[in-house]
């Protein structure tokens, strides 16, 4: 991670109905296993690309309590993360994060 620390001061969750739907349709990850990537080490987070609204996105490649290693995009809103996608991740992703642990 560079910069400041998004996940500063984060005190729980916000969801929009539509992404947890979204998450769980197309790619099978409930809300509460994904907020579960942020309470596991290591937990890789980095800026995404700037998104047209201006807001700032970021990415995190974690795991699960299960040991489902998985790829969200989420936001920071008031102190509250607010996931956007969530998915398992690619082998390319899988790589990344495993040579994080070393």
């Amino acid at each position: 991670m560079t910069g400041s620390d998004p996940l500063e001061g984060c005190t729980g969750f916000d969801w929009d109905d539509g992404n947890v739907e979204k998450s769980w349709i197309r790619h099978r990850v409930a809300f509460w296993e994904a907020e579960e990537v942020f309470f596991n080490e290591p937990l890789v987070v980095a800026t995404d690309r700037p998104h047209p609204a201006g807001e700032p996105r970021y990415v995190s490649l974690g795991r699960s309590d299960s040991g489902r290693r998985l790829f969200l995009c989420f936001t920071v809103r008031r102190f509250l993360i607010r996931i956007i996608s969530a998915r398992d991740m690619t082998r390319k992703e899988a790589s990344t994060y495993e040579h994080s642990k070393a």
